[in-house]
């Protein structure tokens, strides 16, 4: 997954990967692209529907050991 910027929010719960990714998504330009590794399993819910509501395009998703890396597109 080639990215522009990576986010760790291993062991952080719901609100808190999603809060984190809109912030970081937030100082990034249109086009660069962000890395989200989480291990809450709701973030395989939150991650999909934050880029739904805020337009920024979700480009893969892969379930790792222990938890999920998305790769996000501003």
């Amino acid at each position: 997954m080639p990215h522009d910027f990576r986010l760790d929010v291993k062991g952080t719960l719901c609100p808190i990967p999603v809060i984190k990714a809109k912030k970081m998504l937030a100082k990034m330009s249109a086009g660069q692209k962000l890395l989200i590794e989480t291990t809450d399993p709701v973030a395989q819910i939150d991650i999909p529907h934050m880029c739904n509501q805020l337009g920024f395009t979700l480009l893969e998703t892969a379930a790792v050991d222990g938890g999920h890396k998305f790769l996000v597109q501003k």
